[in-house]
């Protein structure tokens, strides 16, 4: 089974920025897209953006807005969200996660095969 291993999540100030990274312990098909969800408290969790590791392709929720920016590297297994313009709105725990398919991230009746521990992302004003 692949098992995802997220770092870099911490505090910032309103404006910040924080890079996430999710290593995979494997390189597979069944992992081929790779990306992040978010959940605030008392709110459901979100899609916020997933690569397709395979082409590059890339998905971002509406409200990412052109801050976040999600990149990988093939050698290392990894992928990358860098969050900028950070708000307090922005507060979460935030989860990688990987599936085959984009879907997983584009439906919300859909939900990813692989999931990471988590690592919290606050913002303060």
């Amino acid at each position: 089974e692949v098992q995802l291993v997220e770092s870099g999540g911490g505090s910032v100030q309103a404006g910040g920025s924080l890079r996430l990274s999710c290593s995979a312990s494997e390189y597979s098909d069944t992992s081929a897209c790779m990306g992040w969800f978010r959940q605030a408290p008392g709110k459901e969790r979100e899609a916020v953006a997933v690569i397709y590791t395979r082409a590059g392709r890339t998905w971002y929720a509406d409200f990412v807005k052109g801050r976040f920016t999600i990149s990988q590297d093939n050698a290392k297994n990894t992928v990358y969200l860098l969050l900028n313009s950070l708000s307090p709105e922005d507060t979460a725990m935030y989860y990688c996660a990987a599936d085959s398919s984009l879907a997983a991230w584009e439906h919300k009746d859909l939900s990813p095969t692989y999931w990471g521990q988590g690592t919290q992302v606050t913002v303060s004003s």
